[in-house]
């Protein structure tokens, strides 16, 4: 793809979407069936057996396989976040991707405990990291240098949300490429939130209230502010029609790639771990470019923000961890992986009953 190139992104993005298609449901039948014939009582590994069910499902095969997990972390800037509506100012975003590359932030610390791959790309941070010699690379996926401010005008040119898609499908491809068979979504970015709840309202058309949190800390006023910030962005962009304008006039070009990551794994059969409010908000931008790529969607935990359970009643997905976890980063996706893991091991791992010549045996929990 030629960086910037409409023509080049929107045709990527087609091709993506035609690739998509629904769970198998065979393969996640047969999956199911091999559970329940496991030496224990019919269901008494609850939610595992479900998960395994769902990822053999998804790759499209009664023997699935988590060999290779992966985790993508997109980082970006939004320039709603000059009006106050976080605890932090924008320069920590470049400085938490140092950390990032230096395996110093908390999903570094929680992707090297699940075995995962873990890769940052930087979707347009205002001050890019400076990242010394030795330290893991943060790949430049740069489309401009933090959105506009969407509550005085559209955060991104259509061309620009559509390269940021472009560019997660392309992330997408290279993590498949190098054998991820299982990718995890993180973000990075002040004033994620603000911009998620707005997607949130605008596309579920719920009132900004009952989708707005806290993000990184505001409470009181600064609440009251933030929420009244989400408001004013719904009033101002209320002649919005369709995903794509909704997603340039709001924003995040993070929010935009990670879009682009769940369309391309889902075109390539691989499960995608969602984290939290603002990666579910990513799902479900992809969703509704294709509405298939829900079956390829894992929830990897519940965050405390009050529009991330919106989200997963909304996609129909019931999260694996609920931790009170509200850090973002990817952190919820990562410890989620090994229990993925765990459930696509007891499958292909644990005894059955045919094996003990007693396959009529169906002893219930």
């Amino acid at each position: 793809m030629t960086e910037h190139d409409p023509t080049d992104a929107l045709a990527l993005i087609e091709r993506t979407v035609a690739a998509v298609v629904p769970l198998d449901a065979g393969a996640a039948a047969a999956a199911a069936a091999a559970m329940d014939g496991k030496v224990k009582p019919l269901g008494s590994l609850g939610e595992l057996e479900r998960l395994a069910a769902r990822v053999a499902g998804i790759q499209g095969t009664a023997a699935p396989h988590v060999g290779c997990p992966a985790l993508v972390v997109c980082a970006a800037d939004h320039g709603v976040a000059a009006s106050g509506v976080s605890a932090y100012p924008q320069e920590v975003t470049g400085l938490m991707l140092q950390g990032f590359a230096s395996g110093t932030a908390a999903v570094g610390v929680l992707a090297r405990q699940a075995g995962a791959r873990l890769v940052v790309a930087d979707l347009g941070v205002l001050t890019p990291p400076q990242v010394a010699p030795g330290q893991n690379e943060v790949l430049d996926r740069r489309v401009r240098a933090g959105t506009a401010s969407s509550l005085e005008g559209e955060a991104m040119t259509l061309a620009e949300a559509q390269a940021a898609v472009a560019h997660g499908i392309g992330l997408a491809d290279l993590l498949v490429d190098g054998g991820a068979d299982l990718v995890g979504l993180g973000e990075m970015g002040i004033g994620s939130t603000t911009t998620a709840s707005a997607l949130t309202a605008a596309l579920l058309e719920r009132d900004p209230a009952r989708v707005t949190g806290p993000g990184t800390g505001v409470t009181g006023e600064a609440m009251a502010a933030k929420v009244a910030a989400v408001d004013a962005i719904l009033r101002r962009h209320e002649g919005a029609r369709g995903t794509w304008d909704v997603l340039a006039r709001m924003g995040g070009l993070e929010v935009a790639a990670l879009a682009g990551v769940v369309l391309g794994c889902a075109a390539r059969r691989v499960p995608v771990l969602l984290d939290g409010f603002i990666t579910t908000t990513a799902a479900l931008v992809a969703s509704r470019l294709a509405p298939a790529s829900v079956d390829s969607m894992i929830a990897g935990h519940l965050s405390p923000e009050p529009g991330h359970a919106v989200l997963l009643d909304v996609l129909g997905l019931d999260p694996l961890l609920r931790l009170g976890m509200r850090l973002g980063e990817g952190s919820g996706a990562a410890l989620a992986i090994p229990v993925v893991r765990s459930a696509v091991a007891l499958l292909a791992e644990m005894g059955s009953f045919a094996d003990l010549g007693l396959a009529e045996e169906r002893p219930t929990a």
